[in-house]
């Protein structure tokens, strides 16, 4: 691995602009607790990677079944038209757009999971400067490296936008100067956020799409989070964005919003999802996918296209995540620095020093979670505003959510009891 060493040392060709990606939060982390060891006899937990540990409906097995005659053919970038009219359907049903306006045909393509869209997002609409001014990429603090990945390789400038608790965990709109403004080229919002869990509401969304259309820029929403939620359903962007322009003929111009199934059904390793909004979009996007990727594979698109027509199992799955989060509070909950997010399945959890805690955590404890500095950029005065937090992914059963964050406790809560919290099992 070649890890903080400067690429262009070793291969000269290689883009020069990853010498400014640190490396990989899970690297980093690897890195972090290479000299230290979970006690002997205790079970190790990793907490460290948003990866549901529940299995998807199995029906989806049988779908892929019937549609096995279809692996040997090349998949096209768009699709298949019963995949697209799933995911519009599912778009009109949850977020309640107006029935006539979405066109799935023109407004929807699938991709290979909402990493691969949101990095060639940044590639779509990137144009490097030739002479004038950088391109600018708005990016939320914390937030998903991929967004700032995306960014410097396509040749743009990153500014990040603090998300803390003073801005309600989401970037706050009216400290952007104007002067970068008018240089953003592509804005990554993700509500509900990751890690944080915040949602934004329809005023908040309503003032980024006009910021959007003011400047010109592609706001993308990164909804993937939004059927992981405690109570309330998250509003949408398009929800947004339709009563805005109730009779206009363009009314997602200048905004995309991408979900998956990795989340929603527990089918990560299915890769797949979906990106919607502006045509114009869309449309360049599909000329770029037909040049650098290849398609989703038919049985697959089959089977995202049955999970989006089902909502039971998404039911399920919400439940199973409430009762994690009802377990983390029955024993971190008199943590001062416990905070339970209204969506979403991380804990972002203030501890003081998350770097040293998550040393402590593993060599004491044999829990593994992730410092919020991995995930955090820092200020031009070098100070991480993400560094006293842990990210914790509550995305096993209830029992091993309970036994790690009893473990957890046992550090940030002196006297905390040894024994599991009692938590209903969905």
């Amino acid at each position: 691995m070649i890890g903080h060493t400067p690429l262009s040392e070793h291969r000269p060709g290689l883009n020069r602009r990853l010498d400014h990606l640190a490396a990989y939060p899970f690297a980093r982390l690897a890195d972090l607790l290479a000299d230290v060891a979970p006690p002997h006899g205790m079970k190790p937990l990793s907490m460290v990677v948003g990866e549901p540990q529940r299995s998807p409906p199995s029906f989806i097995h049988e779908v892929m079944a019937a549609h096995w005659q279809d692996w040997n053919k090349y998949p096209l970038p768009i699709g298949t038209k019963d995949f697209r009219a799933a995911a519009g359907d599912w778009l009109v049903r949850r977020y309640g757009l107006p029935k006539g306006r979405f066109d799935p045909d023109t407004s929807l393509l699938p991709v290979t999971g909402t990493r691969e869209a949101l990095f060639q997002l940044a590639l779509l609409v990137v144009s490097p400067a030739d002479g004038g001014a950088t391109p600018v990429v708005l990016l939320p603090n914390p937030l998903y490296p991929v967004y700032q990945g995306a960014g410097l390789i396509a040749g743009a400038e990153p500014v990040f936008l603090d998300a803390t608790a003073e801005t309600g965990h989401l970037p706050d709109l009216t400290a952007i100067p104007d002067s970068v403004l008018e240089r953003t080229v592509l804005f990554y919002l993700c509500t509900p956020a990751n890690p944080q869990g915040a949602i934004a509401d329809s005023a908040y969304l309503e003032q980024a799409i006009r910021l959007a259309r003011h400047h010109g820029f592609v706001l993308a929403v990164d909804e993937c989070y939004a059927e992981i939620y405690g109570h309330t359903p998250p509003i949408g962007a398009l929800t947004v964005a339709a009563a805005l322009d109730p009779a206009g003929p363009a009314p997602w111009r200048n905004l995309v919003v991408l979900h998956s199934l990795s989340k929603r059904s527990s089918a990560a390793g299915m890769r797949s999802g979906f990106i919607a909004g502006d045509p114009t979009v869309i449309g360049a996007f599909q000329r770029l996918r037909s040049y650098s990727l290849a398609g989703t594979p038919l049985p697959l698109l089959a089977a995202a296209a049955a999970l989006w027509r089902d909502e039971d199992h998404v039911v399920e799955t919400r439940a199973r995540y409430r009762a994690a989060f009802d377990a983390a509070e029955a024993a971190l909950g008199q943590h001062p620095g416990f905070v339970r997010p209204p969506a979403g399945f991380f804990l972002w959890l203030e501890v003081g020093d998350g770097e040293r805690m998550a040393q402590r955590l593993w060599a004491e404890q044999g829990v593994r979670v992730l410092p919020g500095a991995y995930v955090t950029a820092p200020s031009p005065d070098g100070r991480n505003h993400g560094a006293p937090f842990v990210r914790i992914a509550l995305v096993h059963d209830i029992p091993i959510v309970a036994d790690a964050c009893r473990r957890i406790a046992q550090l940030l809560l002196p006297g905390a009891s040894p024994h599991l919290p009692s938590v209903e099992t969905p």
